[in-house]
Order: structure tokens, then C-alpha cells, then sequence
């Protein structure tokens, strides 16, 4: 094997190391609401390329968002749990500047203000949406269109905005959440409708990725089979050549 070789299946192997992280994530959100996998297709243009149905160039890793829609929709009853069916995000106030979040699992905090349950400020078209301490949160009526009422008063209404053709530049945040670059700006959400009562899944399909897990497993030993084995050959003309 050249160097050239050594130094190609060495990378393979830490790609393939990444991509496996990628996937135990993956599965570690699965019942996590609002949740987007992270997708990966190194394992696959790196066993074409073994097989010799691909070129012999080297695969490279690329990890990305899947923003598609949760596999479903989890009722819950909770008059401040909101879904969106369609393309879009939340937007959410934090100390570090805007959140973009699927995660609808909202709830009055001590100031009558809708907060995520992080206890951060979610905003509203207008400003934060405000709940007067006389309503009660089964009072509460959340429109298709993201509006708030109560008692037949408007309250708010939800901003939901979405990045169209910029969508891919959006960065993973935790607890469900995204940033976007500076130069990144959002657009409201056309489309898109909210679901009072209900909270999205997330979009992992589980067999899927325990499929996905196996093959990079596989290819991972294969690889670590490669060096083992030159690190041998080596070792051996070493020894022919030491006498």
C-alpha cells in the first residue's frame, strides 16, 4: 500500500468516525421533539468507490441538515403546544441574538409572556405575546395562522419566518434550535400552518439509521483491517532488512 493509500484510508477512517457520531446522535434524538437529522452520505460513495462502482477519487464528508417535515404529529392537548405543518421555524429571544426552533412545547412565564421550555421569550409579529393573568391557559385558542386569542381577543400572533434558498446555511443550536449567519435573513413563512394541541416528531427514522449505523460499522472494520495489515507488511521488511 503507497503512502498515498495509507493516507487515504486514514481519512476514511476518521470521516467514518464522524459519520458514526452523526448517527448514534441521530438515534439518541429520536423521540426528540422538532428534532432534524443529520445527514450523511460518506459510508455509501465510500463503499461504491471500494467496490469499484464509483471513480477511485476519494469520498469526502458532508454533513447537512434534513429540515424535511417530522414523521408526525403527537397530540398532546396542551393548549400552548403548537405544531407547524409546511416549511418554517419559530422564532425564539435568547441573551445571544434569535433562535429558529420546531419545537412548538410553549408556556406562560411569571411575567404572562409565551416562552419555549427553556423558558425563553417566543416572538410574536408585534413583540413578545402576553397572556393576561385573568386568562387561563385552557382559554387559549392558537389559529392555522399562528394567531393567539383568548375570550375573542386577538393576543398575538406567532412570527414564523423560513430562509428559503438559504435554508442549507442555517447551523444546529441544541435543544432543537438553529441560528443563521448574519448575512442570512429570514422571510415569513408562506404556506405554513400551526396545529394547536399538537407537537412535531422529530424526522429520524429509526431503521434507517441503524442500517446506516451497521454499514459504516462494517466499513470502519474493514478499513482499520487495511492499516493493521500494512502496519505488518511494514514491520516485516523491517526485520528482513535489520538481518
Amino acid at each position: 500500500m503507497s503512502i498515498d493509500m495509507n493516507s487515504q484510508v486514514t481519512s476514511s477512517i476518521t470521516s467514518l468516525e464522524q459519520e458514526f457520531s452523526a448517527i448514534a446522535h441521530n438515534l439518541a434524538n429520536v423521540n426528540t421533539v422538532g428534532y432534524k437529522r443529520i445527514s450523511t452520505s460518506f459510508s455509501k460513495a465510500l463503499e461504491a468507490r471500494q467496490s469499484g462502482a464509483a471513480d477511485s477519487s476519494e469520498a469526502e464528508l458532508n454533513l447537512s441538515l434534513d429540515l424535511s417535515q417530522g414523521l408526525s404529529f403527537i397530540q398532546t392537548g396542551r393548549s400552548l403546544d403548537a405544531a407547524l405543518y409546511g416549511k418554517g421555524f419559530f422564532v425564539v429571544e435568547t441573551p445571544e441574538g434569535l433562535v429558529y426552533t420546531r419545537n412548538g412545547s410553549f408556556r406562560v412565564n411569571q411575567n404572562g409572556q409565551i416562552v419555549d421550555s427553556a423558558g425563553r421569550v417566543v416572538a410574536g409579529e408585534a413583540g413578545p405575546i402576553t397572556i393576561g393573568a385573568d386568562v387561563a391557559v385552557s382559554q387559549i385558542n392558537i389559529s392555522n395562522d399562528g394567531t393567539v386569542s383568548a375570550n375573542g381577543q386577538e393576543l398575538g400572533k406567532f412570527r414564523i419566518v423560513d430562509f428559503g434558498e438559504n435554508e442549507s446555511e442555517i447551523l444546529p443550536a441544541g435543544n432543537s434550535c438553529f441560528t443563521a449567519p448574519e448575512d442570512v435573513e429570514p422571510t415569513r413563512a408562506e404556506g405554513t400552518t400551526v396545529q394547536q394541541g399538537y407537537l412535531e416528531s422529530s424526522n429520524v427514522k429509526m431503521i434507517n439509521e441503524l442500517v446506516s449505523m451497521i454499514m459504516v460499522s462494517r466499513l470502519y472494520e474493514a478499513n482499520m483491517k487495511l492499516v493493521t495489515a500494512r502496519n505488518e507488511a511494514s514491520s516485516g521488511l523491517m526485520s528482513v532488512a535489520m538481518g
